[in-house]
């Protein structure tokens, strides 16, 4: 069993371990389990790192999950080019501490202060397309992605699922606490204000073709398109963009490859 492996089993095991015994007492104890059980996986793992290694950010150079996450944290605080392309997922873990100088660029929404100016030339110029584009998600750290995923998974749940195929349903659209790009500060979620739900329908509306056309110029990608599920583990999501910078966007745009692909990861 590959590290990755190891870390989804013991991340699925975290969020598990409450919602069994029921919906919203589950919700509270997987919290409460949750905080127990990190601390008894930073012991666990030092003899994962003996085991198996996965491969960092930089060059041919091989770290842990660990120091994989701390390195991740360290590329994103650079002043250099580096933080636009660092590449956080389900085998690329970002500290958990980890925080952006942020700035709001609507109410309540926040991102990493270096990409605000691209942004907002992005949206500016959208309407004066007459577009409405809206800010529907941002900044998320490390807590609110747990609770984004422990409440989808409590839906599914409410739909029949048992909790573990709940898990695995919610693992396709929400990341995993610790592996979501809203935790760097470089990612949004943006939809059309006439039509803000989460679903393939947004690929229709005028702004999310816009969008799809043009968010390269200001330095974006769409993070998850719907022909690479099987390279970025996640469902196609036309809503969901991430700055990378103005070069690697016209490369990755032009190559119609996913960030993984682009990064050779």
């Amino acid at each position: 069993m590959n590290l990755s492996n190891r870390i989804e089993r013991r991340l699925r095991r975290t969020l598990l371990a409450g919602l069994a015994g029921g919906l919203v007492l589950g919700v509270l104890l997987s919290l409460y389990v949750g905080r127990r059980i990190e601390k008894k996986e930073e012991n666990e793992q030092k003899a994962i790192q003996q085991e198996q290694k996965i491969p960092g950010n930089i060059g041919a150079q091989v770290v842990d999950v660990v120091e994989a996450a701390k390195l991740n944290a360290e590329m994103l605080a650079l002043g250099k080019e580096e933080w636009k392309l660092v590449l956080v997922n389900h085998s690329y873990p970002l500290e958990k501490g980890y925080r952006p100088e942020l700035v709001e660029i609507e109410q309540d929404k926040l991102v990493d202060k270096r990409i605000a100016e691209d942004l907002n030339q992005m949206l500016s110029d959208a309407r004066q397309e007459g577009l409405n584009p809206y800010i529907c998600s941002a900044y998320r750290d490390y807590e609110y992605q747990r609770n984004v995923f422990n409440e989808t998974m409590v839906m599914w749940i409410g739909q029949g699922y048992t909790p573990l195929d709940a898990y695995d349903e919610t693992a396709k659209s929400v990341a995993i606490p610790g592996t979501s790009e809203h935790a760097t500060g470089l990612a949004l979620d943006i939809t059309s204000a006439e039509f803000v739900e989460l679903d393939e329908r947004q690929a229709e509306t005028a702004e999310a073709k816009w969008l799809a056309e043009n968010c390269w110029k200001y330095g974006f990608i769409l993070r998850y398109p719907g022909d690479k599920s099987d390279v970025t583990g996640i469902i196609y999501e036309p809503w969901h963009y991430r700055y990378v910078g103005k070069e690697a966007a016209k490369e990755i745009t032009e190559q119609g490859v996913t960030l993984e692909e682009y990064l050779g990861k």
